[in-house]
């Protein structure tokens, strides 16, 4: 998984299964069939963290899930994104900005929801310590993040 990292993407957020949030209470941003199929295919399935921009928004800490799913027994291949932020509106349409910086475990079942939540909430700590690292902490700056003019972003 490493040799990818960072990996850089930036895609337009599209609706998902609408279970982050929904059922979860835990609000994910998906990228479109193709720009998931864009990712490397060795990359391992699994959940990540790194950076993630909004539009030419702020630069916040993220958690990534690269995978089927096998809670949801999914039959393609998602990336789902939970900004580690609360925005007060849905952001579908909007350019999302990522770089993937760590691995953090690989991409497993669980017996319940409740199993599942727990998992990503230590997920989202784990994330936030690997990123106070100076390590991440420096692609947090880059230039990426910053949408060339005449990038139109939806308000």
């Amino acid at each position: 998984a490493m040799r990818h990292l960072p990996y850089f993407c930036r895609g337009e957020v599209v609706k998902g299964f609408g279970r982050g949030f929904r059922e979860l209470g835990i609000p994910t941003a998906n990228f479109s069939e193709q720009v998931v199929e864009s990712f490397p295919s060795d990359l391992s399935t699994g959940v990540y963290c790194g950076w993630a921009c909004v539009g030419n928004g702020d630069v916040r800490k993220m958690v990534l899930s690269i995978g089927w799913n096998p809670f949801y027994k999914n039959i393609k291949k998602s990336v789902e994104t939970h900004i580690i932020h609360t925005f007060k509106d849905d952001f579908y349409g909007e350019i999302l900005s990522i770089v993937i910086t760590g691995y953090i475990r690989p991409e497993k079942n669980f017996s319940s929801s409740e199993a599942l939540i727990s998992a990503i909430q230590e997920d989202i700590e784990e994330a936030k310590r690997q990123l106070d690292l100076p390590e991440h902490l420096k692609l947090k700056e880059d230039n990426f993040f910053r949408l060339p003019e005449g990038k139109t972003v939806n308000h």
